[in-house]
């Protein structure tokens, strides 16, 4: 891991490289999701993500040079959890040529001490079960599979059935 890698909060002036980073996720995420518009589209409202008091954008940088995203935003949970908030992880991206060092680990380290810090110990987040880099990264951090969600597209249905 390299030790000159900073962890800070985003601020507007992220904002260009932020979006770069967002169709990075939406390029690795593409061959998972045939579901999705041709692009251009966005995931994320960024501005919000980095106004919001009850998100926290948290960015890596290396000599001044954005490397790497992640987001918690608190919310509530479903009403028949033992808890009540929750922190939800996403818009997670590290560049190419520093993944496998680490800096998703210092991202997700600095999420959950701020979620911490807002009194919420549970921690969620989407990845396609495909996406097994992914997969192996967040079960390293201490993830688990917990609910698969499923989709059929009834579009793709009615071309077989000749509807």
């Amino acid at each position: 891991m390299n030790n000159n890698i900073t962890i800070r909060e985003a601020d507007l002036s992220d904002l260009d490289t932020l979006r770069e980073f967002e169709q990075g996720v939406i390029q690795a995420e593409r061959p998972f999701d045939s579901g999705l518009k041709p692009d251009p589209i966005n995931y994320y409202d960024i501005e919000q993500l980095i106004a919001s008091p009850d998100i926290r954008l948290a960015v890596a940088e290396v000599d001044g040079r954005l490397i790497g995203c992640g987001y918690a935003r608190l919310e509530d949970a479903k009403p028949y959890l033992k808890y009540d908030r929750q922190s939800y992880l996403g818009f997670m991206f590290v560049i190419p040529n520093f993944r496998g060092k680490g800096v998703n680990q210092l991202i997700l380290g600095d999420l959950y001490r701020w979620t911490l810090s807002r009194g919420v110990t549970e921690v969620m987040l989407e990845v396609y079960p495909e996406n097994i880099a992914a997969v192996r990264t967040y079960e390293k951090a201490g993830f688990s599979p917990y609910l698969l969600q499923m989709h059929a597209s009834l579009d793709e249905r009615r071309s077989e059935t000749g509807e």
